[in-house]
């Protein structure tokens, strides 16, 4: 059934296919998206999917075996790199900041949405 119970679990947003993956770009209208590239196949990006699972967003999940039409799509986009496991904050088609392996932190990741999110305050607050 469903796991909605647990309030600081992440919330997955499983991206199979190309039309997921611009749906879920397309709805973050303007504010940062969260995008993980995870190998169901490597313990470094389970220790990864664990910390990805304590941000309290939609997370965009990218199994790359399931899904590598979408990785490779993610890469020609944004200019970086392939690595699994992979987090991206991509705000308008670009990648603001990544991280990957032992780098793909909680806490990393929310400083990250954090100063990124800044950007568009112009220094209000």
């Amino acid at each position: 059934m469903s796991q909605q119970s647990s309030a600081s679990a992440s919330t997955f947003v499983e991206l199979p296919d190309m039309e997921s993956l611009d749906r879920f770009l397309a709805q973050s209208k303007g504010y940062p998206a969260l995008i993980f590239k995870h190998s169901s196949s490597c313990g470094v990006s389970a220790r990864a999917h664990a910390e990805m699972s304590k941000i309290e967003l939609p997370v965009g999940l990218v199994v790359v075996q399931q899904a590598r039409v979408v990785s490779n799509e993610i890469e020609a986009r944004t200019g970086v790199g392939h690595e699994t496991p992979q987090v991206f904050i991509i705000r308008d088609g670009k990648a603001l900041w990544t991280a990957s392996h032992s780098q793909i932190k909680a806490a990393a990741v929310e400083a990250a949405l954090l100063e990124v999110s800044g950007q568009n305050q112009n220094g209000l607050g």
